[in-house]
């Protein structure tokens, strides 16, 4: 577990340079096309604080401040699997580019591979001896309350952008195409997993990993704003509600990852 956890990481690390980084060469340095530099920028930050989330789980040594990472990763790979599976066209597989039909095919080959290795491997880690450990530290109930609010909008919206993106994107504050509505849903279902998923495991010593990731990835999508402000539909109620749910979710990656860090030094 913690290599494949390992593995994951450099792997969503340098998709999350082609699109945060490259961000308007997606055209050479990513498996297919994005048309708006700001779709390509979300994605990336959501590559980016994955590789936080799955490289400091990989680290740990008690499966409990672990296991946060893998049901999120192995539904968001699964359902980018399926997204990429109804939209092959957009892929470039016949680029005349050696770099970007090659980054097509690891694309592929990584997301048919990564969803039955990872299920494997947790079923494996799920039968080894040893007990539940104690809650040391449990959240406020705000905190859960909180928690629980932010997965249940990320999980309803991502799963209409995912299964009906026609209908849905427009309610978007910025333009997506079908490929692109999916992709973005299957981002919003990973992320409301785990903040859903942090509620239930209800205990700060086993959250600090995921409260980095998460203030990363509020972090990430502010500095997309700024750098393509021009994409938003500023006079859509959906982009200033789309920003005013960015700042709770950066309110609580910052108080989490305070908390879970204070927590873990008092009990050193």
């Amino acid at each position: 577990m913690r290599l494949i956890l390992l593995v994951a990481s450099i792997l969503v690390l340098s998709v999350s340079i082609s699109l945060y980084v490259l961000t308007e060469q997606t055209d050479r340095y990513f498996a297919w096309t994005i048309g708006l530099p700001l779709t390509a920028a979300f994605l990336g930050s959501g590559y980016g604080a994955s590789f936080l989330l799955e490289y400091l789980s990989s680290q740990e040594r008690t499966w409990a401040r672990a296991r946060l990472a893998v049901p999120a990763v192995l539904l968001f790979t699964t359902l980018t699997l399926i997204a990429t599976l109804l939209h092959l066209e957009p892929f470039h597989f016949d680029s005349p580019h050696l770099i970007t039909r090659a980054g097509t095919w690891v694309w592929m080959i990584v997301y048919g591979g990564v969803p039955p290795a990872l299920a494997l491997v947790w079923w494996h880690q799920a039968r080894q001896p040893g007990g539940e450990p104690p809650v040391m530290a449990p959240l406020p109930g705000w905190m859960r309350l909180l928690l629980t609010s932010q997965a249940a909008v990320m999980l309803l919206l991502g799963v209409a952008l995912f299964l009906w993106p026609t209908a849905v994107a427009p309610t978007w504050p910025w333009a997506l195409t079908a490929l692109t509505s999916r992709v973005v849903g299957a981002w919003l279902v990973g992320i409301g997993t785990i903040a859903a998923h942090a509620a239930w495991e209800n205990d700060w010593v086993r959250l600090e990993n995921m409260m980095i990731s998460y203030l990363a990835f509020a972090v990430l999508q502010f500095i997309a704003l700024l750098r393509y402000p021009e994409a938003m539909a500023w006079e859509s109620p959906s982009a200033w509600l789309y920003v005013l749910f960015q700042l709770t979710v950066l309110g609580v990656g910052l108080y989490g990852w305070l908390a879970a860090r204070r927590t873990r030094q008092n009990l050193t």
